[in-house]
């Protein structure tokens, strides 16, 4: 009985003495640098912030500015936006319903209501940016350089989506064709790429940024790729169950997926451009060591505390901002 009870107790330890070593060398490596930095900068709830901004604020503001593009331009972001996220049938008739009735938008919007468009556009980009400045550990931004980034970012993004709507039409076979794809995905490493630069005031090296852009731009053209194999599912259930609601809650799921790559890619960036390994000397450049520009106001310490589980819910935090 006591030879039975030693070998569990041995087996215990044994188990524990692996677990340890597991943990210990899990921590060494990048990957566990990644996770801190995710859970200092709560990546749940940022997330879900992120999303919910994306839908009442970035998708308006898309259509409102859509109704005063040109026909084409109009019709390329419609058909970008409803190729990249997925949705079809209803979905897709009621994007079509809102790119298509330009005139009512237009006569409903006005100039002034042009005008306001930039600052609903504002609230999206300042959740967006607080996830680049979080995790950088950068000074708060302004609200009147908030407003700047807002119109600035608007304007790219038009441009990507117009492009990628204009090759799909010029590229008869779309997502099917090789040509598209290498476009897609340049371009979206291309953007995901400068919207950080933009985010942190350009006070960030272009060059570090390249982790970042990288990560983003690729997951989130293999997430919009896949997007046309659930999504269209998810719809018609959530369609089905909830009614018009249906279509707006499977618009918030891909924004979530959306909103997490994007706080992934975020966090991911200041880790790996700030390793003293191989690694981050490539990202920063042969013999530098700096991640910021010349002049760039310095970042913030780290956090005096370890981040927790708790953190990633942003419920582990002593003092939050105020980001909503």
């Amino acid at each position: 009985m006591s030879s039975t009870k030693e070998r569990a107790t041995h087996l215990v330890a044994r188990g524990r003495e692996v677990s340890s070593r597991a943990q210990g060398w899990a921590e060494r490596t990048i990957f566990w640098r990644i996770w801190e930095r995710l859970l200092e900068n709560e990546f749940v709830d940022r997330s879900v912030a992120l999303a919910s901004k994306a839908f009442v604020s970035f998708f308006p503001t898309i259509i409102v500015v859509g109704s005063f593009a040109p026909h084409r331009i109009r019709e390329s972001m419609f058909h970008a936006i409803t190729e990249h996220t997925g949705v079809t049938g209803a979905g897709a008739s009621t994007f079509k319903t809102a790119f298509r009735s330009a005139d009512d938008v237009r006569r409903a919007t006005g100039i002034l209501g042009l005008l306001f468009t930039f600052f609903f556009i504002s609230s999206f980009t300042t959740a967006l940016s607080r996830v680049y400045v979080k995790a950088w550990r950068r000074p708060k931004i302004g609200r009147v350089s908030g407003y700047a980034l807002g119109a600035s970012w608007l304007v790219g993004v038009v441009v990507y989506f117009a492009l990628i709507g204009a090759l799909r039409s010029i590229l008869f076979g779309g997502p099917k064709t090789a040509a598209f794809a290498i476009f897609a995905v340049a371009a979206a490493v291309a953007m995901w790429w400068l919207t950080p630069w933009l985010m942190l005031q350009r006070q960030v090296r272009l060059r570090v940024l390249a982790t970042t852009a990288v990560i983003t731009g690729v997951a989130q053209t293999i997430y919009g790729a896949s997007a046309s194999l659930w999504m269209p599912r998810t719809l018609a259930k959530n369609q089905q169950q909830f009614g018009f609601f249906g279509i707006a809650l499977s618009l918030v799921t891909w924004l979530s997926g959306a909103a997490i790559i994007i706080v992934v890619g975020a966090c991911a960036g200041p880790v790996v451009a700030e390793d003293t390994g191989p690694l981050g000397r490539l990202v920063r450049g042969r013999g530098r060591s700096e991640v910021l520009v010349p002049g760039a106001v310095p970042s913030l310490p780290a956090p005096p505390r370890a981040a927790g589980l708790a953190d990633a819910i942003g419920l582990g935090a002593a003092t939050r901002d105020d980001e909503t």
